[in-house]
């Protein structure tokens, strides 16, 4: 993820890989293309195409490399499957890849007992031998678990959510029993375990494409060039562009592909999203402007369910950057802030004011939680207090794209630096192209950022702990903060199946959270997900992703 090479490239991508066993020519690819939809029609998949305006380029197509809704969209729905999954449109765990498991009297060992008959795509680029087994379970499991791997060591990457969930040190090994049976031991009892492994980063990868790969002196080419068991095929990418994919005619759940084609057209204005809706252009979008929400309610042509988001928008703070280390010039630099106002200007209605680091609807949330006034006299003070009357330099880093969380980043950045110059800090706002964006703050050169999460798993430690844990310092944790009273109720949380005694250690911790203040909650949002009327079965996913598995057209 912190490395410029795991971005794709801007051209259609597939001429390099093809390389590997023959030079492929733009007639072979014509034909490809023929063959993949007559073999869509032929398995029954309706001649139909979805335009999806997205609002964002991927940073690649390998999904236990990144951690953003962008990428998740655009690869791990699409392309892949994993051993669990999570019911469209909701937040149940119900067999994926694994068609049933078992877990040990002690909690330390799972069992799954893996589907048959399920086939890897055949792609442009790769042309399977067998069908899916242990082997790729295993396989896509050790690359997150051993550094010495030898696909890890031709092709060194981080995977930020596997380690931010302490699943490194969790997982003890991960082992073949038989061909259709995978073993997990675990070093502690973990209660979010089977959500966990319904997250993204847990898609399956296929062994024998990595083995070629490597094979080939090609590693890197899995996050360009993807291979799954997902309902749809990869065909190429263009960067800033578009991406297109077939509907998969040996995908091995019956009647869920709906689609022959799916197109993502990368448009990261929110408003020129509305208006190729309303043209037909494209007939799903993402995140529409608050200021464009009348309007697209009042087309006949277009549908608009909404439902309160699983997310927060968020104001981080580097704590590794002096003055933002210290506690006082934290709360000073959130009293300072006129949240109310971002309520109305940002959101416009639909979203409402957060005082924690989750959001309502997340079992154990504390309700009693209180956050700052808006006081810039009691701001000044602090800063004053701590040494720093005429206030300082800084930072702020405004995302460029539109997120369920926050709608317009650059407004809520203006606003704040308003704000915050009332009691004498200077900040200086710095964007990125987002998959630019999310490496520099990986790489902590933010001072302070906005950002924000919506839910992957439905368990409070997917917030606590990927957000704020000492384990996350260098992925989702964003200000680097590692505090280790909060750290040890999280870890506490997560070695027991006891709801009350969870919720009684995440309200402790989300009580250290308002003390320590590392990152300013902002706002929980309400989320809209505007398609053609002619869309059958598109559902809002709590967990902040789009899902075209079940959906058709008219």
């Amino acid at each position: 993820m912190k490395l410029e090479r795991l971005r794709p490239p801007r051209v259609v991508p597939f001429a390099p890989i093809a390389r590997i066993a023959r030079i492929v020519t733009i007639a072979a690819f014509a034909a490809a293309a023929m063959t993949a939809a007559s073999l869509a029609q032929a398995a029954g998949i309706p001649n139909r195409t979805l335009v999806y305006c997205s609002e964002g380029s991927p940073s690649g197509f390998d999904p236990a490399q990144y951690t953003t809704g962008v990428d998740f969209t655009a690869n791990t729905f699409t392309v892949y499957n994993r051993l669990v999954e999570f019911e469209r449109g909701g937040t149940r765990v119900e067999p994926g890849l694994a068609q049933s498991w078992d877990v040990s009297p002690d909690g330390r060992t799972w069992t799954f007992h893996l589907r048959h008959g399920v086939k890897f795509q055949t792609t442009a680029y790769f042309k399977p031998t067998r069908e899916f087994d242990a082997d790729d379970v295993v396989f896509t499991f050790e690359r997150m678990l051993d550094p010495n791997l030898p696909f890890n060591k031709a092709y060194p990457v981080q995977f930020p959510y596997f380690t931010d969930m302490g699943l490194d040190k969790l997982i003890a090994k991960v082992e073949k029993v038989d061909p259709y049976t995978v073993r997990f031991t675990l070093n502690a009892v973990n209660a979010p375990f089977i959500q966990n492994l319904a997250m993204e980063y847990a898609s399956i990868l296929s062994a024998e494409y990595a083995d070629r790969l490597l094979k080939a002196g090609r590693a890197a080419d899995i996050n360009q060039y993807p291979v799954g068991t997902g309902p749809f095929v990869f065909r190429s990418y263009t960067k800033d562009a578009t991406i297109r994919f077939d509907g998969n005619p040996d995908y091995w759940k019956p009647g869920a592909v709906k689609l022959s084609r799916l197109i993502f057209s990368i448009t990261p204005d929110a408003s020129v999203r509305a208006q190729k809706l309303r043209r037909d252009e494209c007939q799903v979008m993402s995140y529409p402007s608050p200021a464009d929400i009348a309007t697209l309610k009042a087309d006949p042509n277009i549908a608009m369910p909404s439902q309160p988001g699983f997310n927060l928008g968020y104001l981080s703070y580097n704590v590794q950057h002096k003055p933002l280390d210290r506690v006082e010039v934290r709360q000073a630099l959130d009293m300072a802030i006129d949240k109310q106002a971002l309520i109305a200007s940002v959101y416009q209605g639909a979203g409402q004011l957060a005082t924690g680091p989750m959001p309502p609807a997340q079992w154990s949330y504390d309700k009693n939680l209180k956050g700052n006034a808006y006081d810039p006299a009691k701001a000044r003070a602090l800063l004053a207090k701590a040494g720093l009357p005429n206030g300082f330099d800084v930072t702020l880093w405004a995302m460029p794209v539109q997120r369920p969380y926050n709608p317009n980043a650059r407004l809520m950045a203006e606003m704040i630096q308003a704000d915050w110059a009332k009691i004498g800090v200077r900040a200086k706002i710095v964007t990125y192209e987002w998959g630019e964006y999310i490496k520099r703050a990986r790489a902590g050169e933010d001072d302070t950022m906005l950002i924000g999460w919506t839910g992957d798993n439905g368990d409070p430690d997917n917030w606590l702990g990927t957000l704020l844990g000492c384990e996350a310092a260098n992925g989702n944790n964003d200000g680097k903060w590692c505090y280790a009273p909060f750290d040890a109720l999280i870890d506490k949380a997560r070695e027991t199946t006891d709801v009350a005694q969870r919720t009684k250690d995440y309200t402790e911790a989300q009580q250290i959270f308002a003390q320590q203040l590392p990152f300013s909650p902002i706002a929980n949002s309400l989320v809209y997900q505007p398609a053609s009327r002619k869309v059958t079965d598109l559902r809002i996913e709590p967990l902040g992703y789009v899902r075209f598995d079940g959906v058709g057209l008219q």
